[in-house]
């Protein structure tokens, strides 16, 4: 039976970790650093190497505490091969058809990838579950309010340049949600295999969220 998506885990913590080319490895070991951090999402891109052995596996051991997805997928033809090895989201670096439509249709979170407010607001209109910016780094959190003016119902979720310093600023800005690479996972930790100190990061970068959350959670009870 497919394991199912968890939106639960996801709101507590809406931050999609994206891994490339990791050690099959030190994948296992950095799932099990989210599941203790209480980040829940990670992002397999399918341009890895064992891209689709690696899904499978996480999903295998821990698809029911965590949610494990495919990004970088371009075409129908890796998103069916995504979906084959248990894949329980989809991300798209781009905005295809296809795909969205596929997903929408068989009820599978998908977030396509869009830039300018044009295609952001048509990939919206195909029933993408959030929009991806990206890439998001060169214009901020500044873009993600220009946006959000006239097109104040649209989910987004930025990626790319997204960092503890800045994640605050992001949602303050209105995202729903952020992609981040290597400034979640940093390459030191990984090189050192120091999983105990990546757990103290994890930990670090969520809060620096739940600061964000917390604040808003208070705002809206006065």
């Amino acid at each position: 039976m497919k394991k199912a998506f968890s939106w639960e885990a996801f709101e507590k913590a809406p931050i999609v970790s994206i891994f490339r080319n990791l050690k099959s490895e030190d994948l296992i070991r950095v799932a099990s650093c989210f599941q203790e951090a209480g980040i829940s999402t990670m992002e397999i891109t399918m341009n890895s190497d064992n891209s689709k052995r690696d899904i499978a596996h996480l999903v295998e051991e821990f698809g029911d505490v965590l949610n494990i997805g495919a990004g970088t997928v371009c075409d129908l033809n890796g998103m069916h091969e995504a979906l084959e090895a248990g894949a329980q989201f989809i991300v798209t670096p781009i905005s295809d058809t296809d795909v969205i439509n596929y997903c929408v249709a068989q009820k599978i979170p998908v977030f396509p990838g869009a830039f300018t407010p044009t295609e952001i607001f048509k990939t919206w209109q195909m029933g993408a579950t959030m929009v991806k910016v990206f890439p998001a780094g060169s214009m901020g959190p500044a873009y993600i309010k220009d946006v959000l003016a006239p097109l104040n119902d649209i989910s987004l979720m930025p990626t790319g340049g997204v960092n503890a310093g800045n994640i605050a600023a992001y949602f303050e800005a209105g995202a729903k949600a952020v992609g981040v690479g290597s400034a979640l996972v940093p390459k030191e930790f990984l090189k050192n295999r120091d999983w105990k100190g990546l757990t103290n990061h994890l930990h670090a970068f969520l809060g620096a969220y739940r600061k964000f959350a917390d604040r808003q959670n208070t705002d809206s009870s006065l």
